[in-house]
């Protein structure tokens, strides 16, 4: 580097995540006492971050110099943190500045390298140049940028001509000899051994197998994990390592073998530390707190706040996680990692209140900039712009604790600006001050220094108490997304993982938290939790989280308020099970019977609602009404409403919650009538209503505040939301699933712990926790948040509401009304229309909705659309009830087979709808006889084997060895008999041989079969491969199939609009005022607006992975043998047919194979991975391949070791996340010995990756059902009804890969 700066020229740092680099950098300057300007570089850094800013001053604006201007001019060195992090064409605006030490600048002024600045001051004078705006750029000023390789850590490839301004450096981590060094000199009565076995397991990790793709572990953390063990000598290794590198919560299941694998090897024992059995807190000297950890005493920076209540529980497993996060708050800043509900936020305040501290929070979200993190550009009352510190900055500098809430949502460039702070405790703020930590302060003051001068310098001093607690949900691996836990992070916090509660612990708090004891009904909640969360099926896993603590203590309070409730109803509800996937909702159902839970017999209660005096009764419910003003009057909702008996009860269940103290969540189809209900309440209730309606375009901002101008100050109106928490309201947010869940969770914390922050930096906090204090707002303790939706999924595809944020509300799925509670409805609404024909509508519509829900039909018809029909036929009486109908139907005119399929259902009850009669064609089915086989016993021996005569008349021969194509016989090609060269079915009944027969051939005569069975099967594939196309036999298989195809394309085509929609890109000059940057507009920035463009590849969101299918077909002898008894081969083949059409044009999103399982292998190949068949002569022959592999194939089954082996090989791809098996099989398991179970432990070879699924599509002797009462749930299916086979393969395919 001294040679570097002596040849003057500028230095680029690689090497890995962490502060080597930087403190390198900043040591060579101290060396070389040489001033620094330093620039934390994110995706949000902009040419003014870089060059010049314009603030408002007097009225005028004034350009203040920043990090690279100030550098260049005053000689000193400016370090580039994060190069990688920085948007494209962003830093090239320093390639002159690097290149030739010139620079235009915004002022109009102009900097010059120092040469050329020098020879203009021999011919003018100084003044003469100021006049002209010429700068003179020092010769001592050098640039050091810091950069990760993208190539393995992704980010923002170098410019070109860029990087060949620099000169490069790998810098490399310690060798373990100074490593270990520096650790002894840390931590002096550690033992040596274990020092020693921290360093081997780091530096082997660093260095394994780039293949493994393990995250590198944080070498400059090891410090904190011997200070920990030098406090305390009883923690075990396998702790410190976990806090250090948590391998559990962020690594897939192989790469965590590997891990346990080193760690058996190094003798570090897979054991917690011993238990904590009890915490103490008292004060310490110096506003420091002592804690007493049993007999382990820690001396803690403590706060000044007063001890609060507490509502932590005091469970062993609970103290034992304070008891580790206690310790590693003792050395540096944590996070704690753990699912939606298991007690984060319970435990961090339990921390903050043994430690009297006081938290600063922060609901960290996606687009959060890094700007907001530190400090605000607001406007003073003068209308000079100046900067409002974040809560981070506050809590910095006043020692208390800033609360990250939701690290895991943060922009992992919007994350490096963290680096600073936390490895060096140093901090460059936006307005040009720099926080220091206690140490380098002190040294200044030492120096000679009053804080008054360094205070006037701009250096501040960052408090000894001041720590960052940072929660976040663990890293999914394998689920599609990157891990949010990149190397950087990896490097800045010691992490707590914080597993969910067990059985026994989880029971002892719910009766602690619900008065003493669990109420009736809780222990079947418990045991439902504990068996979806210890399930090795993943479709019950992936339940698990919907069923978290928080969920669990928030039904355990429904019952012990309301012990009528019913259990059942209230899980169904939980999870909102009606909008379930088909496979999801059958393992719930099968899980809920499993801990005997049962729905419950509706009980017919006489629906009511009464307002007598000032109290409100729904049936047993009584709500009394409160005092309201005129003007709160003014925002009462009033609705038109008829009370339906099935309204009336929903009614009387979202009272009970709100009486609960909960905040609401409806789900619902559209049209079904999520805010009547709502609305009507609100009614009854008098409650004041404040309502927000989102929509892609709704930001954080937006949702809080509204930003005006006013006489050149930007000021801030308060949104609904406000409004709502202040007055106690009740707010309304509708179509909360439009909104980006980055934007709708900020709600999270509003709900779950009543705070949040607002953009103008006022705060808002719980009911009696202080809002008189200065920009406080208290939450009133009527304010109550009702939230609506839509269902998840096809076809409304919003982003999933539910999924985000449904563990912190009271969740209620609205369907449609039952037939009589809508015959009642449509009465009110069409009292002159003939009940007849409102009850032809609501059958009808009701069997429409039942396809919609079972996935045959894509479109969910409600309520709404039948109420539009009553309501024309009670104004227009004389009009045909077909002509009104097809004004709902008219959408789907140009859809021939959805247009087909509805009018299908009408006509059924009596509703001829006018359709073209080209519209309804119906789809030609293939009539199959369904005729037994006939057993019998020849007793005759066979002489060799051959095709035999071919009968002109096609009349059945039984027995005998003369005729092609009969059965029960000997040498000749038929069915049912023994000794032939292969299958010829003439479509007659089957006599049958027993097997014993069959297999009392003697060997030549077999290998004379075989050999003949040979050069028929090569002859077939000849006459394929020479074949014109014929589309006429190809139409039979897919004509049936066009619907359930056009399906797939649907909602393939919906999916992949949705994954191309655009995203707001910020910083743009032209497009939609950017709410958040108006202060940057007063100032005269250009850069003040944002458009939606396509999402930048080099950033964060990798690209999206395929999904991957592999279709598994049954082409065994017995296929073709008993086709004519059931039609099997030919359902299978059209189910193969509808894969191909469906997938077409989709290869991008779903990648498939499709391979054969007989008696001669277990993987024959029919389309390969990634060259699916063009066209239908392609398609015909990969059909025509798999009949007549099926036609001469020997017999066997090979059914579970395809299965294993599809699952195996497709858990070892690397190219997919997603992937599933479908296994089509014929059951015949029982002839060839095989156990169900194998096939079940075939079936999970892949998991979690590959999920397995086995159809079988015949039965002899109902094998089948057999079979699949001893497979897990939702894995396997029987499908008798072989036209069923498409629907069930769209069902697998709807619930796992789209």
């Amino acid at each position: 580097m001294l040679q570097k700066d002596a040849l003057r020229q500028d230095m680029f740092l690689l090497g890995q995540p962490g502060p080597l680099r930087r403190q390198l950098a900043l040591q060579f300057l101290e060396l070389t006492q040489r001033e620094v300007e330093y620039v934390a570089l994110s995706r949000d850094t902009t040419e003014s971050d870089l060059k010049q800013r314009r603030e408002i001053h007097d009225k005028a604006a004034v350009y203040h110099d920043q990090g690279a201007v100030r550098a260049a001019l005053n000689g000193r060195v400016l370090i580039l943190d994060g190069v990688e992090h920085a948007e494209r064409n962003v830093l090239p605006i320093l390639n002159n500045l690097l290149e030739n030490r010139e620079m235009h600048l915004e002022s109009g002024k102009f900097l010059m390298s120092p040469e050329r600045y020098d020879k203009l001051l021999e011919k003018h004078s100084r003044e003469q140049l100021d006049e002209w705006g010429l700068l003179r750029v020092s010769e001592q000023f050098r640039v050091v940028a810091l950069g990760l390789p993208t190539h393995k850590y992704k980010g923002t490839p170098l410019d070109p001509p860029l990087r060949s301004r620099f000169q490069s450096r790998n810098v490399t981590a310690y060798s373990y000899g100074e490593l270990f060094e520096e650790l002894q000199q840390e931590a002096p009565s550690v033992p040596a051994e274990h020092l020693k076995q921290l360093l081997t397991f780091a530096l082997t990790l660093q260095q394994a197998d780039p293949a493994l793709q393990l995250p590198d572990f944080p070498l400059h953390n090891l410090r904190l994990g011997v200070q920990m063990m030098e406090a305390n000598p009883l923690l075990s290794l396998y702790d410190v390592l976990s806090r250090l590198y948590p391998y559990q919560s962020m690594l897939k299941p192989d790469q965590k073998k590997r891990v346990e694998e080193l760690l058996k090897k190094l003798d570090i024992q897979l054991a917690p530390s011993q238990s904590i059995k009890k915490i103490e807190s008292g004060p310490g000297a110096g506003g420091q707190v002592q804690l007493k950890l049993d007999e382990l005493q820690l001396t803690l920076p403590g706060g000044e706040t007063a001890p609060r209540s507490s509502s932590f529980v005091d469970l062993p497993h609970q103290r034992q996680a304070l008891a580790s996060l206690l310790q590693a708050y003792a050395v540096g800043d944590v996070c704690l990692m753990g699912e939606k509900g298991v007690g984060k936020l319970t435990l961090v305040q339990e921390l903050l209140r043994l430690l009297r501290q006081s938290a600063e929070p922060m609901m960290l979200y996606e687009d959060m900039t890094s700007r907001d993190i530190v400090q605000q550009r607001i406007t003073s009352p003068q209308g000079d712009t100046v900067w409002r510190d974040s809560p981070l900055v506050r809590a910095a500098k006043s020692g208390s604790v800033v609360l990250l809430n939701g690290l895991h949502r943060l922009h992992k460039s919007t994350a490096s600006v963290l680096q600073r702070l936390i490895h060096d405790r140093e901090l460059q703020l936006c307005d040009g001050s720099t926080l220091l930590g206690a140490n380098r302060y002190r040294s200044l003051l030492q120096q000679g220094f009053s804080a008054e001068q360094l205070a006037e310098m701009g250096f501040l001093p960052l408090h000894e108490s001041f720590r960052v607690v940072a929660l976040a949900e663990p890293p999914r691996p394998g689920g599609g997304q990157p891990s949010w836990l990149t190397a950087e992070l990896l490097g800045l916090f010691l992490y707590q993982e914080l597993r969910p509660l067990r059985q026994a612990e989880e029971q002892q708090l719910l009766a602690q938290l619900c008065g003493g004891s669990l109420p009736a009904g809780g222990e079947g909640l418990l045991k439902l939790a504990h068996l979806l969360r210890s399930s090795p099926d993943p479709l019950l896993q992936g339940l698990a989280g919907t069923l978290s603590t928080r969920q669990l203590l928030k039904l355990a309070r429904r019952l012990a308020a309301y012990p009528q409730s019913d259990v059942h109803e209230m899980l169904q509800n939980t999870f909102l099970a009606r909008f379930m996937p088909a496979l999801s909702r059958s393992a719930l159902e099968q899980a809920l019977r499993q801990v005997g839970i049962e729905s419950g017999a509706s009980r017919v209660t006489k629906n009511h609602i009464s307002v007598e005096a000032n109290t409100l009764r729904i049936n047993s419910t009584l709500y009394t009404r409160g005092e309201i003003t005129q003007e709160e009057l003014s925002k009462v909702p009033s609705t038109l409403f008829y009370e339906m008996p099935q309204h009336i009860r929903l009614l009387e269940l979202l009272l009970q919650d709100y009486l609960n103290g909960e905040h609401l969540l409806l789900v619902g189809n559209q049209g079904v009538g999520k805010n009547k209900l709502v609305d009507r309440l609100l009614e009854l209730m008098q409650r004041p209503r404040e309502y927000i309606q989102l929509h892609r375009d709704t930001t954080v901002h937006s949702l809080t505040l509204q930003a005006t101008l006013k006489d050149g100050q930007v000021a801030y109106e308060d949104s609904a939301l406000v409004q709502a928490v202040r007055s106690g309201h009740v707010l309304v947010v509708d179509e909360a699933d439009k909104a980006p869940v980055n934007v709708t969770c900020i709600l999270r914390t509003l709900v779950e712990s009543g705070q949040m922050v607002l953009a103008d930096g006022r705060r808002i906090v719980p009911a009696g926790c202080g809002g008189s204090a200065p920009n406080a707002i208290e939450t009133h303790p009527d304010f109550r948040l009702i939230v609506l939706a839509n269902r998840p999924g096809f076809p409304f595809l919003g982003n999933d509401f539910f999924a985000a944020l449904g563990d912190v509300f009271s969740c209620h799925a609205i369907s449609n009304p039952d037939p009589d509670s809508e015959i009642f409805l449509l009465q009110q609404y069409g009292p002159g229309v003939p009940l007849k024909t409102l009850r032809t509508l609501v059958n009808a519509f009701g069997e429409l909705r039942s396809l919609a829900d079972e996935g045959l039909l894509n479109y969910p018809y409600s309520t709404r659309e039948v109420v539009s029909i009553v309501r024309h036929l009670e104004r227009y009486p004389q009009e045909h009830l077909s002509e009104v109908v097809c004004n709902v139907l008219d959408f789907d005119r140009y859809q021939p087979e959805a247009l087909q399929q509805v009018s299908q259902v009408l006509a059924k009850h009596g509703i001829e709808c006018l359709a073209s009669e080209e519209e309804l064609l119906t789809m030609r089915g293939k009539k199959t006889q369904l005729e037994a086989s006939i057993k019998r016993h020849s007793g005759l021996g066979v002489s060799g084997p051959k095709f035999g005569k071919l009968d002109p008349k096609n009349e059945p021969h039984v027995g005998g060895n003369t005729w092609a194509g009969g059965s029960g016989g000997r040498d000749t090609a038929g069915l049912g008999g023994k000794g032939g060269p292969f299958r010829l079915d003439k479509g007659h009944q089957v006599h049958q041989l027993s097997d014993e027969e069959k297999a009392d051939v003697p060997e030549e005569i077999k290998k004379a079969a075989r050999e003949m069975n040979r050069r028929a099967f090569e002859e077939k594939l000849r006459e394929i491969k020479m074949s014109a196309h014929d589309h006429k036999l190809y139409a039979q298989f897919s004509e049936p199939n066009r619907r359930p195809v056009q399906q797939l394309k649907a909602i393939l085509e919906a999916m992949q609009t949705k994954s191309r929609e655009r995203q707001w890109q910020k910083y743009q000059t032209h497009g939609d005022l950017d709410d958040t940057r108006l202060v940057e507009g007063i100032t005269g920035e250009k850069n003040i607006y944002r458009r939606r463009a396509e999402a930048n590849p080099w950033a964060d969101h990798v690209q999206e992975k395929p999904n991957r299918l592999k279709l598994v077909v049954d082409v065994s002898g017995s296929m073709y043998r008993f086709n004519g008894y059931d039609g099997r081969l030919d359902r299978q083949l059209e189910a193969v047919v509808m894969v191909m059409e469906a997938f077409e044009g989709f290869e991008k999103k779903i990648v498939y194979d499709i391979v054969g399982h007989s008696g001669e292998g277990w993987e024959i190949p029919f389309v390969a991975a990634g060259s699916p068949p063009k066209n239908d002569k392609e398609r015909f022959e990969a059909i025509r391949m798999m009949h007549a592999h099926s036609q001469f194939c020997w017999s066997g089954d090979s059914t579970v070791k395809a299965a294993r082996e599809a699952c195996s090989t497709l858990g070892a791809e690397q190219d997919y996340d997603n992937a599933i098996v479908v296994v089509l099989s014929d059951a015949n398991l029982q002839r060839y010995g095989i156990a169900p179970k194998d096939l079940a432990v075939a079936l999970k070879r892949g998991e979690p990756k590959v999920k397995g699924y086995a159809i079988f599509i015949g039965s002899l002797a109902e094998e089948a059902d057999e079979i699949n009462a001893e497979m897990p749930a939702g894995q396997s299916f029987v499908c008798m009804d072989l036209t069923k086979l498409p629907h069930i393969l769209q069902q697998i395919f709807t619930s796992s890969l789209l």
